[in-house]
């Protein structure tokens, strides 16, 4: 009887071990997500929405010529 009570504080305790681990690779994850997002959201607030039209030369003066 002995041996199987140690046996589950053993498993109980493995377990409880890879779930704290498990929760900071978690942790770790969401962090680089975060980050990811805000890399995302700078690089699609500098992005113009209207399409930059040239000003000088022969082409795209005369006609819109951006698709």
């Amino acid at each position: 009887m002995d041996s199987a009570v140690n046996n589950a504080v053993s498993a109980s305790m493995a377990l409880q071990q890879a779930q704290a681990s498990q929760q900071a690779q978690l942790s770790v994850f969401k962090q680089a997500l975060d980050g990811q997002e805000a890399h995302i959201a700078d690089l699609m607030e500098s992005v113009s929405l209207e399409p930059q039209l040239a000003t000088s030369g022969t082409i795209g003066t005369q006609i819109n010529t951006t698709a």
